[in-house]
């Protein structure tokens, strides 16, 4: 719950009740198939909406706006290591947030969270900026986090300072305070088109293996024809490491896929069993893939 008494000196209510209208304008509800549902931002009016990849899952994408008006949306990019995706929608003149300058965000700061939590459209909550950088466990990205009240439906909606600049995307919840990938991220995704050689949309998770706790990617979703779908790896299976070794950092995956020369990766990762660590032979560019 909001009270005046969390706003920073100088800033009153009614400043606060217009930061979160527009904020509201701003941002929509998705959803995934039928089945997943979140949030979105409108980051240009010509359409153009940035939310978490892992919202932006597979199935139909319908967008519905702050008026009621629905449409279908088209994936326009994906950025897996950031969790990050854009959608484009047949829309103009829509009401766009302004990005900020996550490097600019300070410990202290008040923050605004929109979403669509628990079915709740356009549901507020503000907090303080407790951390930003590196989280234990989630190896060395920068996340925000900030004391605000996140659930199941606010993934992929704006984190906002005072002033309703928006200087995250809400992500995940971990020891209570809310996790967003900083917005200057989402220029870089903006400026360009990541790819992911493997095919996969893939969430952070904790997993047993060998007798303690380690770093796992889950896989979410798989493109028909990517890497992943062609060494016959599943959504649910759980990537622990590579060529041997455990992950230790959200990074180990992607270093290890940057490049175009066509290689072969043996991936290790969890099916069912916590305690089998099976083993995948993935060749990147052109061949198959040999699943063990």
């Amino acid at each position: 719950m909001t009270t005046t008494s969390d706003f920073p000196q100088g800033f009153g209510a009614q400043g606060f009740g217009e930061v979160a209208e527009r904020l509201r304008r701003s941002t929509v509800h998705i959803s995934s198939g039928g089945h997943g549902h979140g949030s979105g931002i409108i980051v240009k009016s010509d359409g153009t909406i940035v939310t978490n990849a892992h919202v932006a899952g597979a199935g139909r994408l319908v967008v519905t706006l702050w008026d009621g008006r629905s449409f279908q949306a088209s994936l326009a990019a994906r950025d897996t290591r950031h969790d990050l995706a854009t959608l484009r929608i047949p829309a103009s003149s829509l009401p766009a947030a302004q990005l900020g300058d996550s490097n600019r965000l300070r410990v202290g700061e008040l923050v605004i969270a929109i979403g669509n939590p628990l079915g709740f459209i356009g549901a507020l909550t503000a907090g303080i900026v407790h951390a930003i950088g590196p989280l234990h466990g989630l190896g060395p990205r920068r996340w925000i986090q900030a004391g605000v009240r996140l659930a199941p439906g606010n993934s992929g909606g704006p984190l906002a300072d005072a002033t309703g600049n928006v200087i995250g995307v809400n992500t995940m919840v971990a020891g209570r305070l809310g996790l967003a990938v900083p917005s200057n991220e989402v220029s870089r995704l903006l400026s360009g088109n990541p790819s992911q050689p493997l095919g996969v949309v893939l969430r952070a998770v904790r997993v047993a293996a060998e007798g303690s706790e380690r770093l796992g990617l889950m896989i979410l979703e798989l493109a028909p024809n990517g890497a992943a779908s062609r060494a016959s790896l599943l959504p649910g299976d759980i990537l622990v490491g590579i060529e041997g070794q455990f992950f230790s950092a959200l990074e180990d995956l992607e270093d290890a896929l940057e490049g175009s020369s066509e290689r072969v990766l043996r991936l290790r990762f969890l099916r069912g069993d916590p305690g089998k660590i099976r083993t995948v032979a993935i060749r990147l560019g052109v061949g198959n893939s040999v699943a063990a």
